[in-house]
């Protein structure tokens, strides 16, 4: 069988292993050896960063090694993130804040540094850019590799290289990840939570369906609590049960998520890693220090997150079809509601005046916690703002009295004019 010692980065088969009850690198004497049958033919991987903000936070300050630390806003917000030491406490990403300080009072909480991780994804993406020019970003702190057809190129295969990646990522950056390895996107993401922090594991093509069969649903990306309490509801809590059905009955079921899960069952997926995917959304949320009704303050979020959507777009030549309004209650239920626009738009006022209307809807049903405003079904800004507002005389004037703003900002900063209701 192919093996790998991941330290010193030996291949060599694994009869030739020191023959130990933990199987180490005949070179090194490492236990930390990867082997499987198709460890150098396998090329789709998912590289994942091990608690990354947090981690990030620990190498900057060694003081912070062995406490528990959890990334986020004040008692109000939420986690964004937490090392190990915290998730062993039961800390978990999205988890309201006072909740992860009752289960882990002793934690240092940290408010996120989102320059400094950026700057850190950065460098980890040059890495990875040098490796194959297929990398496709899911956030900060992962990414999608295709690296077939590369081998030649490098003089090693997949495996091998991301070994690599991950042993550069830790002497150069102080940061660890864990890699999965499989023939597709969906079993690479899989695989890449097997074995974490710092793992490394692999999902073969002839293991597929034995792998899965007994494995549950839940762990199929992009499926929230709701889409799971439908599978239930439906019978379908195993890959098993999914087997069961039939591909029309699915579809007539879940609709194209039906699709989805009758090719997921059976490990296929066949979704290409882009390099440039494109942008779903732009937006922009807050969480509030303390629950509010306050009309005014909730209003002058709205401008200021409008705003802020705006500038993102124009800065990516994108516009949106949809405006969307995100609100969370003091008891952690969230509104969500959107309005499709006769054309697109990038412009803060009209963002503004629809987020504006969303809210007057649904505004008496606060205080609330969480504010965000965001539009989705983006195209490129050429598509945008064409017909005008036949409804709205003064559309067109402050439409060009924003350009005339975004002007003056762009040349003498961002602050050099404002809106008054920016100032609520």
């Amino acid at each position: 069988m192919q093996a790998l010692c991941r330290d010193c980065l030996t291949r060599f088969d694994l009869a030739d292993a020191i023959p130990t009850r933990a199987r180490r690198c005949p070179s090194c004497a490492s236990p930390r050896v990867l082997a499987h049958p198709e460890l150098f033919d396998l090329t789709i991987a998912h590289m994942d960063c091990d608690a990354f903000y947090a981690s990030v936070e620990k190498r900057d300050n060694p003081a912070l090694a062995d406490k528990p630390v959890i990334i986020g806003g004040g008692r109000r917000g939420v986690v964004s993130t937490a090392c190990y030491v915290a998730r062993i406490r039961g800390v978990h990403s999205a988890m309201p804040m006072f909740q992860a300080l009752k289960l882990c009072p002793d934690a240092v909480v940290i408010r996120p540094r989102m320059d400094v991780y950026a700057a850190v994804s950065r460098q980890i993406r040059a890495m990875m850019e040098e490796l194959t020019p297929a990398v496709e970003p899911l956030s900060l702190d992962e990414a999608f590799l295709d690296l077939g057809g590369t081998e030649k190129l490098h003089g090693a295969p997949p495996a091998v290289m991301l070994a690599r990646l991950v042993k550069r990522m830790k002497d150069e950056l102080g940061l660890a990840g864990s890699i999965g390895l499989s023939h597709n996107k969906f079993l690479a993401k899989v695989a890449s939570d097997l074995d974490k922090p710092q793992g490394f594991a692999v999902i073969g093509q002839a293991e597929t369906a034995d792998f899965l069969r007994d494995r549950s649903v839940r762990m199929i990306w992009g499926i929230g609590p709701a889409g799971q309490a439908a599978l239930e509801r439906a019978g379908i809590r195993t890959f098993a049960d999914l087997l069961r059905w039939d591909q029309r009955d699915l579809h007539a079921r879940f609709g194209s998520m039906g699709e989805r899960l009758f090719h997921l069952a059976r490990g296929q997926d066949r979704r290409r890693v882009s390099a440039n995917a494109p942008m779903k959304s732009i937006s922009n949320e807050t969480t509030f220090h303390e629950d509010t009704a306050d009309a005014d303050l909730l209003d002058g979020h709205l401008w200021r997150m409008s705003e802020k959507v705006s500038d993102r777009a124009k800065a990516k030549g994108l516009a949106g079809r949809v405006v969307v309004l995100k609100l969370k209650r003091a008891d952690h239920s969230l509104l969500s509601r959107r309005e499709t626009l006769r054309d697109a738009t990038q412009m803060a006022d009209r963002i503004y005046r629809h987020a504006r209307a969303l809210f007057d809807q649904v505004g008496d049903e606060g205080p609330y916690r969480l504010l965000g405003v965001g539009i989705s079904a983006l195209c490129p800004e050429g598509e945008a703002d064409i017909s005008g507002d036949l409804l709205d005389p003064g559309a067109a004037q402050r439409s060009d009295a924003e350009r005339a703003a975004d002007e003056i900002r762009r040349r003498f900063g961002s602050k050099a004019i404002l809106k008054g209701r920016a100032l609520r």
